[in-house]
C-alpha cells in the first residue's frame, strides 16, 4: 500500500510538472505570436483609420485599457486580404476605414466592468440608446471574450477616396440596436446597398461577416483560431 501511494504520488508529481511546462510553453508561443501583428497604417497607408478605442469617443467614454496609441493591429494574412479589398474599392474611388482590429484582452476586461457599472450612462445616447444597459451581456452586446484578440478580426467601414466620407451605413459603427444587424429592414434601400457592398468585397476576400454588427469582419482562415492575446498596443 506504501509503494502504491509513492507511485501515485510520483505519478502526479510527474503529471503536474508536464502540466506546467505545457503552460509555459503555450504561453511563450502565444506571446511571441503577438510579435507578428503588423500595423494596418504602415502596411496599407491608404486605408483611413479611426482607433476610437485609443480615445473617449466609444462607449465607454474613455481610453480603453491596452490602447496606448492610436494604430488599428491585424495579423499577417488579414492585412494582406484588406490590402486586395483595398485595392478593388480603389478603382471606384472608394476604400476603407478601420476603427478596431486586434483587441487586447484587458480591452475586453475593461468593456467587461463598464457594463456591470449600471450607473455609469454617459454614452446610452449616442451608443445604445434603445438598451437597457443592465442587459448588454444577456442581448449579446458584451462578452468576457472577443474575436478580436485573436488578431484577424477587424471592424471597418467604406469611404469616399476623395472626400474621405463614410459611405452611410444606417447606423454608426458600435451602434448597439437591431438596426445594426446587416440584415435589418430598417435602413433605406441605399444604406443597405452600402451594407452589401461593405460585405460582398470583404466576402471576396475570405471574411466573414457576423449577423449582428454590418461592420465586423473575420478572416475565415484565422492564423491563430484558439489564442486569445493581451498584448497592449503602443
Amino acid at each position: 500500500m506504501v509503494t502504491e501511494t509513492r507511485n501515485n504520488r510520483s505519478w502526479l508529481g510527474s503529471w503536474r510538472r508536464i502540466s506546467l511546462f505545457l503552460f509555459l510553453a503555450s504561453w511563450l508561443s502565444a506571446n511571441a505570436e503577438e510579435a507578428s501583428l503588423i500595423d494596418i497604417s504602415s502596411a496599407v497607408p491608404t486605408v483611413v483609420v479611426d482607433a476610437r478605442y485609443a480615445g473617449s469617443h466609444n462607449f465607454v467614454g474613455a481610453p480603453v485599457d491596452g490602447y496606448l496609441e492610436a494604430k488599428v493591429l491585424l495579423t499577417k494574412p488579414a492585412i494582406e486580404a484588406l490590402r486586395s479589398v483595398q485595392a478593388g474599392l480603389a478603382e471606384f474611388g472608394l476604400g476603407l476605414k478601420v476603427f478596431d482590429g486586434y483587441r487586447p484582452q484587458r480591452a475586453v476586461d475593461h468593456f467587461v466592468r463598464w457594463a456591470r457599472d449600471l450607473d455609469d450612462t454617459e454614452t446610452k445616447d449616442e451608443f445604445y440608446p434603445r438598451v437597457d444597459k443592465a442587459n448588454l451581456f444577456s442581448d449579446g452586446y458584451i462578452a468576457e471574450r472577443s474575436g478580436h484578440s485573436r488578431g484577424s478580426t477587424v471592424d471597418l467601414t467604406l469611404v469616399d477616396l476623395d472626400t474621405g466620407r463614410e459611405l452611410d451605413m444606417g447606423t454608426p459603427w458600435d451602434f448597439f440596436d437591431l438596426t445594426s444587424w446587416p440584415s435589418s429592414k430598417k435602413p433605406s434601400a441605399k444604406q443597405r446597398a452600402n451594407r452589401a457592398l461593405l460585405r460582398s468585397v470583404m466576402i471576396a476576400q475570405n471574411f466573414r461577416s457576423l449577423e449582428t454588427e454590418w461592420w465586423h469582419f473575420t478572416l475565415n482562415d484565422e492564423p491563430y483560431p484558439e489564442s486569445y492575446f493581451d498584448q497592449v498596443i503602443d
